[in-house]
């Protein structure tokens, strides 16, 4: 299936990062402007997706494929054993209306179940921290069997992955502060339950 949407769909040097992920032992995650993809449900994946069609940069058969082998990466993570997955999801992400309120709520409930996984941190970087917050793109980092760490990050259609050790560990410093600054897991999950109430409760109008 790598082979086949290689490339007609996945941004340039996306499927180097999804072999490895699909190995990792360890996976942290940070992304901005949506929820990362192995956070999300079908129906945001598929939300998501169409916005693309609709405004005619890609077509229907490219935006199911890219959704089928979304799920196709998720389902790694249920492997045995599972990898640990650490995520740091920016507030923004949690509110931005993806689909609607109804896709919105679902969506955040399944993050409200994937944080009580034993093998996933969750947590929230707050809007409050403005220009302390140390990404300005999205990163992903990669613990391998071997130890070794791998880094990815993309543009708008170019996905790079990152091997050099000096840039890797600023990655991993900037990563930890801003483990330090997100807010604590039992917070978090507090936040991503009353923003699921409201899309609930906007979802019921």
């Amino acid at each position: 299936m790598l082979d086949q949407l290689e490339h007609a769909v996945l941004k340039e040097g996306f499927p180097e990062y999804a072999e490895k992920e699909a190995k990792a032992v360890a996976i942290r995650l940070f992304h901005l402007g949506v929820i990362s993809g192995l956070l999300q449900t079908q129906e945001y994946a598929m939300a998501y997706e169409l916005a693309a069609v609709r405004r005619g940069t890609t077509t229907q058969q490219q935006a199911e494929a890219r959704v089928k082998f979304l799920l196709n990466r998720q389902a790694s993570l249920s492997r045995t054993p599972p990898p640990f997955v650490q995520a740091v999801v920016d507030e923004w992400n949690l509110r931005r209306p993806i689909g609607g309120a109804a896709v919105m709520a679902k969506q955040l409930k399944s993050l409200e179940a994937l944080a009580q996984q034993p093998n996933v941190t969750l947590q929230v970087a707050p809007l409050s921290l403005g220009e302390d917050r140390p990404f300005a793109h999205t990163v992903t980092l990669l613990t391998m069997p071997s130890g070794k760490s791998l880094g990815y990050t993309e543009s708008h259609k170019t996905g790079y992955l990152e091997r050099d050790t000096q840039i890797l560990s600023t990655w991993t410093r900037d990563y930890d502060r801003l483990q330090v600054e997100a807010l604590p897991r039992a917070s978090s999950l507090e936040l991503i339950r009353a923003v699921r109430k409201d899309f609930e409760s906007h979802a019921a109008r």
